[in-house]
This record gives C-alpha cells, structure tokens and sequence, in this order.
C-alpha cells in the first residue's frame, strides 16, 4: 500500500510516518515491503497525487480537505482526516489502520459499483 500523509509542513508528519513504519516492522502480520510512505505539504499534493492509494490528511490543514478532495476522487484515490488526538499523540498504529481501514471501504465501495 502506498501512503501520502499530507500536512502543513512535513516535520510533525514525518515523525508520524516513521512510528508507522515502527508499528510495520514490530507486526506478525504485515510487512514493511508492503508499503510506501511519504510525507509532503499540501502545497505540493497537486505535483505529486498520483500513483497512491490513499491520502492521509494532518489535522492542522483539515480546513484544506475540499481542495484536496478535488484532487483525490477523480483519481478515486480515498483520503482521511488524521484525528488530532491522534496525531498529536503520533500513534502511529492508529493512524496505520485508519488507512487501512479506508483504504479497504473503498475497495468494497469500488467492487459494488
């Protein structure tokens, strides 16, 4: 799966990306081969939107999430908020099956149509 968390500037998330990388290679069950993280400021989404599978959102630039929607869904690409609890705890894991979790509901989504 690849992963693009979108944020204001890419520090905070960046961090947030290695925990999840972290919680990966801690994993029975998945492995880290399986995924492709980057991190990047909402500024540059445009340039660099495709060929991911989901967009994980910061919190701090959730009021941008119509633009970025506009981006995402003609290229039925599925994005998510990051609860701000959660990212400022940088639980990874959590964040980790958000984007699994989503990531799944539109592949179902996708096979019903």
């Amino acid at each position: 799966m690849r992963i693009l968390l979108c944020c204001a500037g890419g520090f905070s998330t960046n961090m947030l990306m290695q925990n999840m990388k972290k919680v990966i290679k801690e994993s029975k069950k998945l492995n880290i081969e399986d995924f492709k993280f980057t991190a990047i400021p909402a500024d540059s989404l445009e340039a660099e939107i495709d060929n991911w599978d989901i967009v994980l959102v910061g919190p701090q630039i959730s009021h941008k999430i119509d633009f970025i929607e506009s981006l995402t869904k003609p290229r039925n690409i599925p994005c998510a908020v990051i609860d701000k609890d959660v990212y400022g705890n940088m639980d990874g894991a959590t964040v980790l099956k958000l984007a699994l979790v989503t990531h799944r509901k539109h592949e179902l989504q996708m096979n019903k149509k």
